[in-house]
């Protein structure tokens, strides 16, 4: 046998389809009939609800999204009126500001610049003499010499040969203005006897006068030609330090060409540098100054020797010199820096946050006592480590506003939090 689950209908109710009202009525326990029962099982069949159907499951998820969408509603109604209320309420609420009493603190004020090392009396050596060729070379860059030491010699094959002619000459000369001097004396000696005639004795004598001339230009055709060989042979000027050397052996050397030795002398250093317009009037010869050189740690001790007499109009630069003891570390051309301490002070030093600018200058803006935003005008005179520092404007007894400045308006009413006083000296 063979059984068949069926539902068993409500009796005095017609088996069909479930509807919302009687779906719940009709869910009975399940019995079972046999095979024999077959035949009714069409008549007995239970029609299956749709999908769509109002079911109770369905009803209580209905029911929970539309308590959830409730209380979504009554959220955002209840935050957007406590947010309307907020802003109003701090609309007109005084601004908390952050302020601090700077007090004043040692400031060095020193004047910085860049530049040069370089000779004080940097000398170009050449030849004086004639056109030749460089046969010996006898110092290098970097020697100490002495005035008079001979640096380079010039090839002088063509005017030895001249000088020492020449110096012949002036022998021949001096011999013939010998003789010629001895026969005017005897000349004399017999004049009053009346052994020559007055005319035999002046030819004589301008015969003596003519050989002595002879020997002077004998003498000076020598001094020239013994010059211009002297000049065959370079020599230092004074005692210095050879800088530079561009004389090689064999090279050909005119003069008034480029010159063959550079030196420095006396071995004096300085440093040269510009100086920004703004900052050359607070310089004065004579004051100290530091000088530094890459790569030492060491500073070297200087003083002003000299400030330039114009500016420059394109640069908006002058000149200054450094004066600086000779050094082997000081070595021309070597880049430096200086620097020159030009005042000493106290002054309120400020982080940059709290100091503005605008096209009336730069200004800061403080809390007075009536707890009002007032504004000062200041003037920065340098930077520092600590910030900016406060040249005028400022006693270091106001409280400034450090942050924000910019937000605030002139005559504002604000509060102040606690100001810190600072404890830089």
């Amino acid at each position: 046998m063979t059984w068949v689950p069926r539902r068993r209908p409500q009796q005095g109710n017609d088996l069909g389809p479930l509807t919302e009202s009687n779906a719940a009525q009709n869910e009975q326990p399940v019995a079972w009939i046999g095979r024999q029962d077959a035949p009714n099982l069409q008549e007995h069949a239970v029609t299956v609800p749709p999908s769509n159907a109002w079911t109770p499951a369905r009803r209580g998820v209905v029911g929970v999204a539309v308590l959830l969408a409730v209380a979504a509603l009554g959220a955002a109604i209840y935050f957007g009126t406590k947010r309307g209320s907020d802003s109003t309420t701090t609309e007109g609420a005084i601004p908390l500001v952050s302020a601090t009493i700077p007090g004043v603190s040692a400031i060095t004020t020193t004047v910085a610049f860049t530049g040069t090392i370089n000779a004080r009396y940097d000398m170009p050596i050449g030849t004086e003499g004639e056109t030749g060729r460089v046969a010996a070379i006898y110092v290098e860059a970097g020697d100490h010499v002495k005035a008079g030491q001979l640096l380079a010699q010039v090839d002088e094959s063509i005017l030895q040969p001249q000088v020492d002619r020449l110096a012949a000459s002036l022998e021949e000369a001096k011999a013939n203005s010998g003789l010629a001097a001895a026969e005017y004396g005897r000349a004399q000696g017999v004049e009053a006897a009346g052994a020559l005639s007055k005319e035999d004795i002046e030819k004589r004598k301008a015969a003596a006068v003519t050989a002595a001339a002879e020997v002077k230009v004998a003498a000076a055709q020598l001094a020239e030609y013994q010059a211009r060989l002297s000049h065959t042979q370079v020599r230092a000027p004074v005692d210095g330090v050879v800088l530079t050397r561009a004389a090689e052996v064999g090279q050909i050397v005119t003069p008034g060409g480029n010159a063959m030795f550079r030196l420095a002398r006396g071995s004096e250093v300085e440093m040269r540098a510009l100086v920004a317009e703004q900052d050359l009037p607070s310089l004065r010869i004579g004051q100290a100054s530091d000088v530094y050189l890459t790569g030492v740690e060491k500073p070297f001790a200087g003083k002003v020797r000299l400030l330039g007499a114009i500016i420059d109009p394109q640069t908006r630069l002058g000149e200054v010199r450094i004066q600086l003891q000779p050094d082997p570390q000081l070595r021309p051309g070597a880049f430096a820096r200086g620097e020159v301490v030009v005042g000493k002070g106290e002054r309120p030093v400020l982080p940059q946050t709290a100091v503005l600018s605008d096209e009336k200058g730069t200004y800061v803006l403080i809390v007075n006592a009536s707890n009002q935003v007032e504004r000062r005008n200041v003037h920065v005179s340098d930077t520092n480590a600590k910030g900016l520092v406060i040249a005028s404007g400022l006693s270091g007894n106001e409280r400034v506003i450090m942050t924000a400045a910019g937000f605030l308006r002139v005559g504002e009413r604000v509060e102040v939090a606690a100001p810190v006083q600072s404890t830089q000296r």
